[in-house]
């Protein structure tokens, strides 16, 4: 297995530039193929997880182009459903294009089948796939129950008011908004039980309406879609990652600092741009603002000498919420995240994979259904071996221990590909290492 091995850090310090948001780079890519009119987008996220999206609208009949040089593509929409009526799409393991995808597919009046890697065979779809068919979506599973790879066939239009589950991924939710224009009538969606991570709903509305279409929303249990065509905004921007932010803002604090992520700043539409407010409910400094070319956020390790633990409901921070668990090593006191039930049903179980990996530095953990508790250690365990379970926030994650001063090995590496491939370049920057071992 490929590794590289992080030496013993003493600091950081520096300026990082961020790449595109996963969340939004994806939405945006489709909306643009469905919008009528040509889209410039700019700054597109250049990782596995868009580069499964483009080729799979490619292969739906979606043409576009990246200018050359730059990560700023134009996208041709087709103004509905996708033209080409017949395609096998393999999606590997990104959620956010399988989950709107199989909506997209499921009213574009053709025959499709969508899989992905092993991994993505185990993520639970069974609440998207029931919420499609009460609006008259024609979808078979070809394994298991539940579960994909799917068979999609042209739908038998159904009236009426379509529930979705809520308590196990907003993707869900999002990939039903962004198809519902796709049914021509407007579209209803009630959403049955707590709805987790709504930052990432909010991120789709607010997409949504760039592109022409206001959603009406009651609160988190009841969605208008008014019957209406999307259209392109012409040009738009993809803000910097505000989950990829919390690694360097982390990295800040643990390492003194000042670090600064450039890319992202306090008017974000990422909830995860609040991950900054429980880096100061720990003991860090923060500040926003914005140069020429962009907002920022900066951290740095506050007037203590050392973080504090906190006790924290991070369902408003689902992905950055994993490096908190990781700074829980550097806090005082026990560390208690909780509403992290998705986890569960990520890229691998990430409260097991991080339980499991967090023991090997020492650390006391407690897991539940949907919570983990971290008591750090005395002293950190040098020379661990972390897996990373082939889910790329691991390994961000976890080279931050570096910074406490000991050696770590981190497992399969080029797992940051899929939303991030030069991580551990930026991180050595900003950590001053001339270089890392890998083999």
């Amino acid at each position: 297995m490929d590794y590289l091995d992080l030496p013993a850090l003493s600091g950081a310090r520096g300026t990082v530039r961020l790449p595109g948001s996963k969340s939004i780079s994806n939405r945006i890519l489709l909306l643009s193929a469905l919008a009528s009119g040509q889209t410039l987008v700019k700054g597109l996220l250049d990782s596995d997880d868009t580069r499964v999206m483009l080729d799979a609208l490619h292969r739906l009949g979606v043409d576009w182009q990246r200018i050359e040089g730059t990560d700023d593509y134009r996208v041709d929409g087709v103004g509905g459903p996708f033209p080409v009526k017949y395609a096998n799409l393999f999606l590997g393991n990104a959620g956010t294009a399988f989950r709107s995808l199989t909506a997209a597919c499921a009213f574009a009046h053709g025959d499709y089948t969508l899989s992905g890697v092993p991994r993505m065979h185990e993520r639970p779809i069974g609440d998207l796939v029931d919420a499609l068919r009460q609006a008259g979506a024609q979808i078979d599973y070809t394994e298991n129950d539940g579960f994909p790879p799917l068979h999609i066939a042209p739908p038998e239009p159904v009236e009426g008011e379509i529930g979705v589950k809520g308590n196990v991924s907003s993707q869900f939710l999002t990939g039903l908004l962004l198809a519902a224009p796709l049914l021509g009538r407007e579209v209803v969606i009630r959403v049955e039980g707590e709805l987790i991570s709504k930052p990432y709903v909010e991120i789709t509305l607010n997409l949504m309406q760039r592109y022409g279409i206001e959603v009406v929303r009651e609160g988190w249990q009841r969605f208008t879609v008014p019957v209406a065509t999307y259209r392109s905004p012409t040009e738009i921007l993809v803000e910097g990652d505000a989950s990829s932010a919390s690694y360097f803002l982390a990295a800040g604090a643990i390492g003194h600092g000042p670090v600064r992520v450039q890319g992202v700043g306090r008017d974000s539409i990422q909830g995860d741009v609040r991950f900054a407010e429980a880096l100061a409910r720990m003991g860090a400094e923060i500040g926003f603002g914005r140069d020429a070319s962009a907002e920022w956020i900066e951290c740095r390790l506050g007037c203590a000498d050392k973080l504090h633990a906190i006790d924290l409901d991070c369902n408003h921070i689902p992905d950055a919420a994993m490096t908190l668990a990781v700074l829980a090593l550097f806090a005082n006191g026990t560390t208690t995240l909780s509403n992290i039930a998705s986890w569960r049903v990520k890229e691998t179980d990430r409260i097991a994979a991080m339980a499991t990996e967090l023991r090997k530095l020492g650390a006391s953990v407690e897991e539940g259904r949907d919570f983990i508790r971290v008591t750090p250690p005395a002293k950190l365990t040098p020379n661990a071996q972390i897996d990373t379970y082939d889910d790329h926030r691991m390994a961000m994650c976890f080279s931050l221990v570096a910074l406490g001063g000991v050696p770590v090995r981190i497992n399969d590496p080029k797992c940051v590909a899929k939303t991030f491939p030069d991580y551990f370049e930026r991180f050595g920057a900003i950590t001053h290492a001339s270089s890392f071992r890998a083999s």
